[in-house]
């Protein structure tokens, strides 16, 4: 069973002359060394189950290095792409209405925003449909806005 599931692999001289290096070479990421191990054993002749017991990887990872490989060469399979992330809940225009009530007043009978009434107060003035006490903290915490914060000044007595 064991020698039915193999992958050709066929590394060209430059390409394991590059997995030697990156293999020798100085810190790498660790998924980035097992992928280089992965392709050097799979280039061998090895099996994917005996790749994967050696490298401790799965063997259905093993086979997806391979085929990474297979499509899209040695950078494909050794470097993963960019992740698109999630979405941002505010535009840039939402942020910069919710950075400028941050630096107006507070409402009457408050000494200072929190966070909390920030959010409130965004919806409840049409800021932005909706927004959520994390993702004002966020906004002020990229700003490096603190309205919470009071400042003390500590002044020395004049003669």
């Amino acid at each position: 069973m064991e020698d039915r599931r193999r992958v050709q692999v066929r590394l060209s001289k430059p390409e394991q002359q590059q997995l030697d290096q990156l293999l020798r070479g100085g810190l790498q990421p660790v998924r980035t060394v097992l992928r280089a191990l992965v392709l050097r054993q799979l280039a061998d002749g090895q099996a994917i189950r005996k790749v994967s017991r050696n490298v401790g990887l799965t063997p259905k990872t093993v086979w997806l290095t391979s085929q990474r490989y297979q499509q899209g060469g040695l950078e494909r399979a050794l470097y993963e792409g960019a992740r698109p992330g999630k979405e941002a809940r505010l535009d840039a225009q939402q942020r910069q209405r919710i950075v400028t009530l941050v630096c107006s007043p507070p409402p009457e009978g408050r000494a200072r925003w929190t966070v909390r009434l920030l959010a409130e107060e965004a919806v409840k003035r049409k800021l932005v449909p909706r927004v959520g006490r994390e993702t004002v903290r966020i906004l002020l915490e990229n700003h490096d806005l603190k309205p919470w914060r009071e400042k003390n000044v500590v002044r020395g007595r004049t003669r």
